[in-house]
C-alpha cells in the first residue's frame, strides 16, 4: 500500500528520469566524473562540479520525482494566526522559528508536499526544510561566506534522506546533515537555527504574534493530507531508498530528540513521555529537553490532524548568566529546581523569581531513529537510570 502510494505521489508531482548517457574523455573513456554523473545524474541537466564527491555514489538514489520535481517555496506567503486558524487543527505539527523578534510558523502539512522554503525571518535568510522519509524538520542558515543560496530539490536520496541542491552551485547538500555531498561545496557544513516542532494551538498559545505560511503556494496540492499514510507505524524505511541496517537499540520508527552539539545526543520519545525532562550535558554544554503531549504526527493517518499524539519537544541551554538551572516536571509544570521559577516551552520564564528570563534554544530535530544514527553514528545516547 505505501509503495502504491509513493509511486502515485512521484507520478504526480513529476515522471520518472531516464538515465543520462555517459561522457566521455579525450581517450574516449568514461571520466570519473562523467561516470558519477551517469550513475546519479538521471537524465537531468546539472551544473554540478560531479569530480567533487564524498560519499559512495551507488548510496545515492532516486526517489521518484526528477529534479525540482518537488517544488521548493521561493516566494513564501504568510498570514495571521487568526486566518490561519481557518484551516489549521489544533493538534497539528508546526516547524516554528524565530528571530529579530519576528515569528514564523511552517505547518507540515505544506512542508510535506514542498520540503522545502526558502525565506528569511527577522532579515535573516533561513531555509526550513522537512522529510517526511526521515521526520526531519530542520532549519538552516542560507548565507554562506558572502553569498546567500537557495535550494532546491535533487529527486534523490541517500539512506532514505532528502538531498538538496543550491542553485548558484548546484552542489548536492545532505538535509539531515546539512553537509554538501557533491559538488564545489563538498565538505561544507550548513549552519543550523534553532526551531521547534510544535502543535499548533501550542505554537499560537506561545506566539500570538506568529506569522504562518500560506496555502496560497502557487502549486495545487492536498494541504492537509498526509501522502504516506500508515509509514511511521511500519516496520521500518522503504527498502528501496534505505539499504542499511537499523541500529537495534531502538525501533527504527522512534522518533528521537536529536540535538546538534558535538558529535551529537540523542534522547527517545518513549523516554521522553515517562520524564518529561531530561537534563544533559555532552562537549561541554549543558542543556535541558522539555516534551509535551499534544502534537500529532503527521506521518501516520490520511488526515494530518486525525494522526496519533506523538508529543512535541523543545532543547534549551541551562546555563543562565553565571549559574546552570536544573529543570523538573512537577505540579504541571517545568520548573528550575534553584529558584522554583515555571518554564514554557518557548525557554521563557512565566512565573517566579526568574520571570521574564529566557534560556538560549538548542538546535535539534524529532528525527526517526534510524535516520538520525544513519548521519549521526557516534551520537551519545541517553537512558534513565533503571
Amino acid at each position: 500500500m505505501l509503495a502504491r502510494m509513493l509511486l502515485i505521489t512521484a507520478t504526480a508531482l513529476g515522471s520518472m528520469a531516464l538515465p543520462a548517457c555517459a561522457q566521455t574523455g579525450d581517450a574516449g573513456r568514461e571520466t570519473d566524473a562523467s561516470r558519477v554523473a551517469r550513475m546519479i545524474g538521471h537524465g537531468d541537466s546539472w551544473a554540478t562540479d560531479f569530480s567533487k564527491i564524498s560519499v559512495r555514489p551507488e548510496e545515492i538514489v532516486s526517489g521518484g520525482p526528477p529534479k525540482d520535481g518537488i517544488p521548493a517555496i521561493d516566494a513564501p506567503k504568510f498570514e495571521a494566526a487568526e486566518t490561519a486558524n481557518r484551516w489549521l487543527a489544533d493538534r497539528e505539527p508546526v516547524l516554528v522559528v524565530e528571530h529579530g523578534g519576528v515569528v514564523k510558523g511552517y505547518p507540515l502539512q505544506i512542508l510535506i508536499w514542498h520540503e522545502i522554503v526558502n525565506d528569511e525571518v527577522g532579515g535573516r535568510p533561513l531555509t526550513a526544510t522537512f522529510c517526511p522519509l526521515c521526520n526531519t524538520a530542520l532549519v538552516f542558515e542560507r548565507r554562506l561566506g558572502d553569498r546567500i543560496l537557495d535550494f532546491g530539490t535533487t529527486g534523490r536520496l541517500r539512506h532514505s534522506d532528502l538531498i538538496m541542491y543550491d542553485r548558484q552551485t548546484e552542489t548536492w547538500w545532505q538535509q539531515a546533515s546539512g553537509e554538501a555531498i557533491v559538488g564545489e561545496w563538498v565538505g561544507t557544513l550548513l549552519d543550523y537555527y534553532p526551531a521547534n516542532t510544535l502543535s499548533w494551538e501550542r505554537a499560537r498559545s506561545l506566539y500570538p504574534q506568529i506569522r504562518v505560511l500560506s496555502r496560497d503556494t502557487g502549486y495545487d496540492r492536498a494541504y492537509g493530507r498526509n501522502p504516506y499514510t500508515g509509514y511511521d507505524t511500519g516496520a521500518g524505511p522503504i527498502g528501496a531508498f534505505f539499504t542499511g541496517e537499523p541500529d537495534p537499540r531502538y525501533p527504527a520508527m522512534e522518533r528521537v530528540v536529536g540535538v546538534q552539539i558535538g558529535g551529537g545526543w540523542a534522547v527517545a520519545f518513549s523516554e521522553l513521555e515517562a520524564a518529561r525532562v531530561v537534563n544533559a550535558e555532552t562537549d561541554g554544554v549543558a542543556f535541558v529537553v522539555l516534551w509535551a503531549p499534544g502534537a500529532a504526527s503527521a506521518l501516520d493517518q490520511g488526515s494530518i490532524p486525525d494522526g496519533r499524539d506523538v508529543g512535541q519537544s523543545a532543547t534549551y541551554r541551562r546555563a543562565l548568566g553565571d549559574r546552570t538551572l536544573t529543570f523538573e516536571w512537577t505540579d504541571g509544570a517545568f520548573r528550575d529546581r534553584e529558584t522554583g521559577s515555571s518554564w514554557d516551552l518557548a525557554g521563557r520564564s512565566v512565573a517566579g523569581p526568574l520571570e521574564g528570563e529566557r534560556l538560549e534554544a538548542v538546535p535539534h530535530g524529532n528525527h526517526f531513529w534510524f535516520a538520525w544514527i544513519t548521519f549521526k553514528t557516534e551520537s551519545e545516547i541517553w537512558l534513565p537510570d533503571r
